[in-house]
């Protein structure tokens, strides 16, 4: 039997929305998502910080499962990890549709009273 484990999906979700709140994080995955195959020194090279830096927050992103690392040679590669945001997608969708249904009633409303107010000024 498999079982749901709620408090594990949402420590993910802590996680993965933790990660991107971070700019710099945010752009590595941009990056990744126009070059998908990029060595570390080639990932560090845009940004004006230093390599340290740089590799902790790559140490976040693998953390979470966003982003894999692989050694060939002395070169680190790095991709970003398919699938890997995929929770955190399927949360944005199901609040996308609980507000987007929200703000069609906050407008109806508003266009009702609107009518009503312009209906007693005549």
């Amino acid at each position: 039997m498999v079982r749901y484990d709620a408090k594990a999906d949402e420590e993910r979700l802590n996680l993965i929305f933790s990660a991107l709140s971070d700019p710099t994080r945010r752009a590595i995955l941009a990056r990744l998502e126009r070059e998908p195959r990029l060595s570390i020194s080639q990932l560090a090279e845009p940004f004006a910080i230093q390599l340290p830096a740089v590799l902790k927050h790559l140490g976040v992103l693998s953390e979470v499962g966003l982003i894999r690392r692989a050694k060939s040679g002395r070169t680190v590669w790095v991709e970003i990890e398919a699938g890997s945001m995929k929770a955190a997608m399927d949360w944005l969708e199901r609040h996308r549709i609980f507000w987007s249904s929200s703000l069609d009633r906050l407008v109806k409303y508003a266009e009702a009273r609107e009518r009503q107010t312009e209906g007693k000024g005549k």
